[in-house]
């Protein structure tokens, strides 16, 4: 009776470690097929949203077909210009080569497309360099970019600090000409904060490493000079 006793018992252990290495490997799976269903979903809902954020902003009236920087001028060369209202080495380019490029425009020489990035957001308290690019969108709306854009960069606040505040940046959008209320609702709705976003995204895809940098039909300028400029529109042309 002993003996049989001790198998019976020892078969039961048996049958309730099998039954406990059973229930152990149906939660092993239904916690594997759990993290599965959320890395599936995960992938999905980045998938939706990234397609989403990508199309989900308005570009400002005179911006190209991509909606990646404001247009000016008509001419047959194309000059990109990538540059951050934050950058000082984007003001000093726009001090010694601004007007050339804009008179090169005026002249039916050629098309430029303006992308203020906000790469250097970093830079400031208050990411200015978004909301001065989202500002611009502002001023491009109210056909006075060019203006802005060469008041923004006279007007430059240091790097480190908080900026121009958007009272600030209206004040200036007033000063050229832009209507205060209009551009200041803009300007506070953050209108086109997304369209910067997209602007900078596509800057980064396209190689642009850093601001300013001035292509001309597609080539980098090294002699960002005016001389430099007219001679690579020249050879372009």
């Amino acid at each position: 009776m002993s003996s049989g006793k001790t198998r019976r018992d020892a078969a039961r252990v048996v049958r309730e470690q099998m039954a406990r290495e059973r229930r152990r490997k149906r939660t092993l799976w239904v916690s594997v097929a759990a993290v599965a269903v959320l890395v599936i979903a995960g992938l999905i809902g980045w998938s939706v949203y990234s397609s989403q954020r990508a199309d989900e902003f308005t570009p400002p009236p005179g911006a190209n077909d991509a909606g990646t920087g404001v247009v000016f001028g008509s001419g047959p060369v194309t000059i990109d210009l990538y540059e951050d209202y934050l950058c000082p080495a984007c003001k000093q380019f726009q001090q010694v080569s601004g007007e050339a490029i804009d008179q090169l425009a005026d002249e039916g020489k050629t098309r430029v497309v303006f992308h203020p990035v906000a790469y250097l957001n970093r830079f400031s308290t208050t990411e200015y360099s978004t909301r001065s690019s989202a500002a611009s969108g502002c001023a491009a709306a109210g056909g006075k970019f060019r203006e802005f854009t060469e008041a923004l960069f006279e007007r430059q606040p240091p790097e480190g600090g908080a900026g121009l505040s958007d009272d600030q940046l209206i004040d200036i959008g007033a000063e050229v000409g832009l209507n205060r209320d209009s551009f200041g609702s803009c300007v506070r709705d953050d209108t086109y904060d997304a369209w910067t976003e997209h602007v900078t995204e596509e800057a980064s895809k396209a190689g642009v490493t850093g601001t300013p940098t001035i292509l001309v039909n597609g080539q980098p300028v090294a002699d960002r000079s005016p001389a430099g400029i007219r001679a690579a529109v020249e050879a372009a042309g």
